[in-house]
């Protein structure tokens, strides 16, 4: 029996989440290494997909893994205009744990999308976006373009303000920056309510040997 599942909205969230699991130090949680220990799966209708079926994609994984984790963004994934990110992450836990994941499973809804986390206070995300490592540069002009209301740790439109960012830079968005970002930005720096429960949830269920 392997330990996780992971049932994700999107290819590039899966590249991300895999290069996450495998900084199994900076998570403090003992090695889970993708395709050895877990695997990583995107729904073939994306976010709504996810939202709608993850219990019966899942379903005949029960008895292959300890711990089963679903991730999509809230934007997009059909309930985002009468749900909220908790009552969304509930019922989709309420599934899957009639479909045999009870007390082994968790959702985690990314308000509004997997941009949110590329938004962390870090050189790295000025670095891969194209600007440079100067940070400061970045968040002015993310202010000056109405992106950032000052004092805010990111934008209120985040995958918008990443492909401006990106289109000024004439740098291609690619799954790839995700990964890179997945690796390289220092865990703490990234405030987002989604991510931090994500990495509770880990702690938790894989605590360090």
């Amino acid at each position: 029996m392997k330990d996780l599942i992971v049932l994700t909205g999107d290819p590039t969230m899966r590249i991300a989440v895999m290069a996450l699991l495998r900084r199994h130090q900076a998570l403090q949680i003992r090695p889970i290494v993708p395709d050895a220990a877990a695997d990583v799966y995107e729904h073939p209708k994306r976010d709504p997909g996810v939202y709608r079926e993850a219990d019966v994609f899942l379903r005949p994984f029960v008895t292959q893994y300890r711990y089963a984790l679903v991730m999509f963004d809230r934007e997009g994934c059909g309930a985002e205009k009468t749900q909220g990110r908790e009552e969304i992450e509930r019922e989709v836990e309420a599934k899957l744990s009639k479909n045999g994941w009870q007390n082994r499973c968790s959702a985690i809804v990314i308000d509004p999308e997997l941009e949110a986390w590329v938004w962390a206070d870090s050189p790295h995300v000025a670095r891969v976006l194209g600007w440079g490592s100067d940070l400061k540069k970045l968040r002015k002009w993310l202010e000056k373009e109405g992106y950032l209301d000052p004092g805010e740790a990111k934008p209120r439109r985040p995958k918008e303000a990443m492909q401006q960012a990106l289109r000024l830079t004439r740098t291609p968005r690619s799954a790839s920056l995700y990964e890179e970002l997945a690796k390289k930005v220092g865990l703490s720096r990234c405030t987002d309510n989604a991510f931090r429960r994500l990495c509770t949830v880990l702690r938790t269920w894989f605590p360090p040997d």
